[in-house]
């Protein structure tokens, strides 16, 4: 059973101020490297120039620091756009700052993640476009598990609580990042209904896309495009219409685990079926962020499948489950990131760009 809530009351008793909800930046993620999924399509498609395909997921450190030790020439391969906790670090100290006057040099972000490699993310140098350490501290669940034993706290007892505004709208979508194959799946519900104009629930029942779900070391799925609808108004500045995209098959593929992960490079470096694919997630950890090294120990592949399973009936009562229709990601981009995903203040702020040794330049 889900403790969010009570786990938001005790790290208030903890000594936190303010309590967000990274599954707001997930959010956010998915527009922007929705976007930048689309912007490398129409490049390819429509303007006729080279576009570096496929296009790999960035969200997991451990991924990109693999690719960048033993793939460096793919790493223009690498999408641009930030995890969704360096997101949230940068938009905390800016527009959050901002808008409740508050000096960002005065604020310390902590992110709660399971992943030790966060740790590593957050503290790259290149992770300072706030204008400050965008995230100051990393902390797995395990390290908080034990901070709420230490201070005698019952959790399962706690009074429940919400998250602070304006972080606290989140989206099923976001909730699914844990899992293997949930940034996928995430970005093909926003994908695939901003472009063929109809709601994802008519393609595929209750928005569930299932063939890029399970533990499959590798999984294949390929989603026809057979009709184009307007462009969306938040995307209208960037593209004129779909119909670069009506007729094509949008080829995906989702791996976890880093021995899978090399079993995809090598096959796209042999120009094998995985080297036509348009974009593919990769997860670090085996099962992905569910299985992640800050989790609490063991973790086998039936606890996999049990926290697999708790967050998509999870994203099953969400009243929301795509991340275009999480109200307050729409109200950042009309008060702050004006011109949209992948616009001039987005791209500053929430995407990195690489070097041919792979260090995040700007």
């Amino acid at each position: 059973m889900p403790l969010t809530f009570e786990l938001n009351t005790a790290l208030r008793m903890c000594g936190f101020d303010r309590v967000f909800d990274t599954n707001f930046t997930a959010d956010l993620t998915i527009l922007e490297e929705g976007t930048e999924l689309l912007l490398r399509l129409k490049k390819a498609l429509l303007d006729g120039q080279p576009a570096a395909f496929p296009q790999f997921t960035s969200c997991s450190p451990g991924w990109v620091k693999y690719l960048e030790h033993f793939y460096p020439e793919y790493i223009p391969n690498l999408s641009t756009a930030k995890s969704p906790q360096q997101m949230f670090g940068a938009v905390i100290k800016t527009y959050y700052a901002e808008k409740h006057g508050i000096n960002p040099a005065d604020i310390v972000t902590v992110a709660l993640m399971p992943c030790s490699a966060k740790k590593f993310e957050c503290n790259r140098p290149e992770m300072d476009d706030s204008g400050f350490k965008d995230v100051d501290y990393g902390l797995t669940t395990r390290e908080l598990a034990k901070m709420i034993s230490e201070t005698g706290l019952d959790l399962p007892h706690l009074p429940k609580s919400d998250f602070d505004a304006p972080f606290g709208t989140a989206t099923g979508s976001g909730v699914i990042f844990g899992a293997t194959g949930g940034v996928m799946e995430a970005a093909l519900r926003t994908v695939i209904e901003l472009v063929v104009g109809v709601k994802v629930e008519d393609l595929f029942e209750h928005a569930d896309i299932k063939p890029v779900r399970g533990f499959e070391g590798v999984k294949y799925a390929e989603i026809p495009v057979t009709q184009v609808g307007p462009v969306p108004a938040i995307l209208a500045p960037l593209f004129p219409s779909w119909d670069f995209l009506k007729g094509a098959t949008l080829k995906v593929a989702v791996a976890h685990g880093t021995a899978n992960a090399k079993k995809v490079m090598e096959d796209i470096k042999a120009g094998g079926p995985f080297s036509k694919c348009h974009f593919i997630e990769f997860m670090g950890c085996p099962g992905g962020c569910i299985g992640g090294g800050g989790q609490p120990i063991p973790t086998s592949p039936e606890i996999r499948k049990a926290r697999a399973k708790a967050i998509y009936d999870e994203d099953a009562a969400y009243a929301v489950r795509k991340s275009h229709e999480n109200p307050d990601v729409l109200r950042i981009y009309s008060e702050f990131l004006t011109e949209g995903p992948c616009g001039h203040p987005s791209h500053k702020l929430l995407h990195t760009h690489y070097t041919e040794r792979g260090r995040y330049i700007e």
